[in-house]
């Protein structure tokens, strides 16, 4: 083997092992762009808008690097299904729920159950390994870190069967998009399925979209809100949860959503000056424990 095999090998196990803390990272900013953008526009208004734009620039990814469609129309449509799960369903619950008056640390808990939820399914079907004690008891610190760090938060903004609704609806649908991918999308260019993925989601939201009566303002936070939407949390983010699930087990998987949470708390103290109090930090480290336990290689 050649030194320079050698490196290329490194240096791809390097990025490799570096994806999860990256898509932590970008997939925590969600929240702070639904601060910024979703007083300028109606939800599935402003995401109508972020699929079609990011469909635009996966396109002319595409054609730039020549990338290789899905093969077959099963393979279509099973990534179509993750699409109007993954996308219309979990991000139009979340900036439904939250727009419907719903506080952000009460929305944060409901769809921060799916790592629980997915463990629970996968345990009684037993299609992947079954959740060992330890990630079982990874799964719980997990929970009572985000917990602790949304706590201040709940009960903030009023509950209706909407808003409920709607937050429900986004924890069932990025569980069952996970689930679905990894039982039944095979592998294939992120980019392509991706695109796949976000046209169905633009067929579901559109409809939705055009019955809102929210003024779309051009609003400076709403376009800047908008690029990062489309090139970090959609072309970076989502291409990267495409990733994970199709080579990891969906309960490890899911466990990182946990610490969503506590890196939008630490992005809330830089940008905004929010407070991180005691129960925040314990929630952080108590998080990061509980998805240590889960995602470690059984030994």
């Amino acid at each position: 083997m050649s030194p320079a095999t050698t490196d290329g090998d490194a240096r791809r196990d390097a990025l490799i092992a570096a994806m999860p803390a990256v898509f932590v990272g970008i997939w925590s900013t969600g929240f702070v762009v639904a601060r910024f953008g979703m007083p300028h526009a109606g939800p599935m208004d402003f995401l109508a808008w972020r699929y079609a734009l990011s469909i635009a620039c996966f396109l002319v990814w595409i054609r730039w690097a020549g990338a290789v469609w899905p093969q077959g129309r099963a393979q279509w449509g099973h990534l179509a299904v993750v699409g109007v799960l993954i996308h219309a369903g979990y991000l139009g619950g979340v900036w439904t729920a939250v727009k419907a008056g719903m506080g952000a640390g009460t929305s944060a808990l409901i769809v921060g159950l799916q790592p629980v939820l997915t463990a629970l399914w996968v345990s009684w079907t037993g299609q992947e390994r079954r959740v060992t004690p330890r990630q079982w008891l990874g799964l719980a610190l997990g929970l009572a870190g985000l917990v602790l760090v949304v706590w201040r938060k709940l009960g903030v903004g009023e509950i209706t069967a909407f808003n409920l609704g709607a937050a429900v609806l986004a924890l069932v649908a990025i569980t069952a998009g996970t689930l679905y991918q990894k039982r039944h999308v095979a592998p294939c260019d992120v980019r392509t399925a991706n695109c796949v993925q976000l046209t169905a989601a633009l067929a579901v939201t559109l409809p939705l979209a055009l019955l809102e009566t929210a003024p779309f303002d051009l609003h400076p936070q709403l376009l800047g809100a908008m690029a990062w939407s489309v090139l970090a949390l959609t072309l970076g983010g989502s291409s990267l949860l495409y990733l994970l699930i199709q080579r990891g087990a969906a309960t490890r998987v899911s466990s990182l959503m946990y610490l969503v949470p506590p890196c939008t708390a630490l992005l809330g103290w830089l940008l905004f000056d929010e407070t991180l109090g005691a129960l925040v930090l314990i929630g952080l480290a108590l998080t990061a424990v509980g998805v240590a336990l889960v995602v470690r290689e059984r030994t």
